[in-house]
C-alpha cells in the first residue's frame, strides 16, 4: 500500500482511486481529470463553472487565502467567479476572536472581486492544530469565452505571468518572520510577505482570454514545475521551458537559497499560466503589462507527452513532478 506524501494526491492514485468514482453527468461540459482545476456546467447560453481547495499551509490571513484561491481555478476557465460557499474547521480551544478575524479577511477579499458568500460550515473539528479553511467557487461565462483547460495545443507559447513562488514566499515570510528578520533584516521580510496582495490572477486571466488563449492554469502546490505537468497531462502533450526566463523575485530566491528549497516546486498562486497561438504571445504580453501585469514567454507545448524540459545554458534535461510541494519543508 502506497504511503501518500503531504500535498496533493500523486496523480497515479488520482487515476486508480478517485477519477473511477468521479464521472461526466447530465450537462457537464468539462468533468474532473489530471491537471484540471475545476468544472463547466451547461446552463444554455452561459456556463457554470464551479472549483473547490483548501487552504492547509497557512494560518495567518487564511480568509484571504480561500478567496483567492478558489477565484483564480474558476477564472482559468475564462469565468467571473460570482459566488462563494466556505467550511471553516476551526481547532479545539480556538475562540470566536479567531472565527471573526477569518470571516473578516473572508469579507474583504471577496469585496474586492465582488463576490458574494453565500453559505457553508463552521465548526470545531477535534484533532486540528490550526484552523483549515476549504472554498468552493462559482463563477458564469458566456459559452463562448469558455476556456477549456485541457486545450492546450502543440507549438502553443507558454506565458507566465508575475513570478515564480509568490503564495510560498509569503507563507514563509510570515510564518519564519522572526528567523527571516535576523537573517535577511527587516525590509526584505516585509517584501515578501506583502506578495500575497499579488495572488490572484483574475486580471490576468481576463485579460489574456479577450486576446485569444488555448488554456490556462494557475500553478498552487508544486510550484511552477507541477503546474506545467498538470496542463501537459490535461492537454496530453509536452513541454520545453527556458530557465533563464522564468521570472523569480529576488526575495524568493533568496529565501528559498537560504532554506535549500527548489523555487520551481513552491506554490506559486499569483503566477498564471497561459497556453496561447505564438501569433497572440506579444499582444497577450503587452497588455499585461499595460495594466501592471509582469509577463514572460518561458517555452512551448510539445507533440511528445514523453518530452517534458528544461534548457539551462543550452542544455537540456528533464524537469521532474516535485513529490510535494517544497513549502512542507518549512511549514
Amino acid at each position: 500500500m502506497l504511503m501518500l506524501p503531504p500535498g496533493k494526491v500523486p496523480p497515479e492514485v488520482l487515476k486508480k482511486v478517485v477519477f473511477p468514482v468521479v464521472g461526466d453527468g447530465e450537462r457537464v461540459i468539462i468533468g474532473s481529470g489530471e491537471g484540471i482545476d475545476a468544472t463547466a456546467i451547461d446552463f444554455g447560453e452561459s456556463i457554470l463553472v464551479a472549483s473547490t481547495d483548501p487552504i492547509t499551509g497557512a494560518e495567518e490571513k487564511i480568509g484571504f487565502y480561500a478567496v483567492n484561491i478558489n477565484a483564480n481555478d474558476v477564472a482559468t476557465f475564462g469565468a467571473k467567479p460570482k459566488w462563494f460557499l466556505i467550511s471553516i474547521l476551526l481547532p479545539e480551544g480556538a475562540d470566536e476572536g479567531l472565527l471573526d478575524r477569518i470571516m473578516r479577511d473572508l469579507h474583504e477579499s471577496t469585496l474586492k472581486l465582488g463576490i458574494t458568500i453565500v453559505g457553508g460550515h463552521t465548526e470545531v473539528t477535534p484533532g486540528l492544530k490550526k484552523p483549515i479553511v476549504v472554498g468552493t467557487m462559482l463563477g458564469e461565462v458566456k459559452r463562448e469565452n469558455l476556456v477549456i483547460s485541457n486545450g492546450a495545443k502543440p507549438g502553443d507559447e507558454i506565458i507566465l505571468t508575475k513570478w515564480i513562488g509568490l503564495e510560498g514566499t509569503a507563507i514563509i515570510a510570515s510564518e519564519r518572520e522572526k528567523e527571516l528578520m535576523e537573517i535577511f533584516g527587516g525590509d526584505l521580510v516585509e517584501r515578501a510577505k506583502s506578495f500575497i496582495k499579488m495572488i490572484s490572477v483574475v486580471e490576468d486571466a481576463m485579460v489574456a482570454n479577450e486576446i485569444g488563449v488555448h488554456a490556462m492554469h494557475d500553478p498552487t502546490e508544486g510550484g511552477i514545475a507541477n503546474g506545467l505537468h498538470e496542463m501537459a497531462d490535461a492537454a496530453g502533450l509536452g513541454f520545453k521551458v527556458y530557465a533563464e526566463k522564468i521570472p523569480i523575485r529576488e526575495e524568493t530566491k533568496r529565501i528559498c537559497e537560504y532554506f535549500n528549497l527548489d523555487p520551481l516546486a513552491l506554490i506559486s498562486s499569483g503566477a498564471l499560466i497561459i497556453a496561447t497561438p505564438k501569433k497572440n504571445t506579444e499582444a497577450i504580453i503587452l497588455a499585461l503589462k499595460e495594466r501592471g501585469i509582469n509577463a514572460s514567454a518561458i517555452g512551448e507545448f510539445l507533440s511528445d507527452p514523453q518530452i517534458r524540459i528544461m534548457t539551462r545554458n543550452g542544455r537540456s534535461k528533464p524537469l521532474p513532478r516535485p513529490e510535494s510541494d517544497e513549502l512542507w519543508k518549512v511549514i
